[in-house]
């Protein structure tokens, strides 16, 4: 079974990536929602790793602070100045 840390990068890396093209393309709102996607998939990744998708759908903040939410903050800040 290959290690949950490594999906995991693997599946940040893409993300940045993409709202990083997002960003380039003056896309905010993608890269909004490519950002909020990347929690969703995440939590689905451990839950799955870990055999505990009967603790799904995970109850979060509406907006919660997370790194790529931050990224796409500063991203658009950015390109805004």
């Amino acid at each position: 079974m290959p290690r949950l840390i490594d999906d995991l990068n693997v599946l940040h890396e893409s993300y940045v990536d993409a709202i990083n093209t997002a960003v380039t393309e003056n896309d905010p709102a993608r890269a909004a929602e490519l950002a909020a996607a990347y929690d969703a998939d995440a939590i689905q990744m451990i839950a799955e790793h870990e055999g505990r998708t009967d603790l799904l759908p995970i109850r979060r903040p509406a907006k919660p602070d997370t790194p790529l939410r931050r990224l796409v903050a500063r991203l658009t800040a950015l390109r805004a100045a």
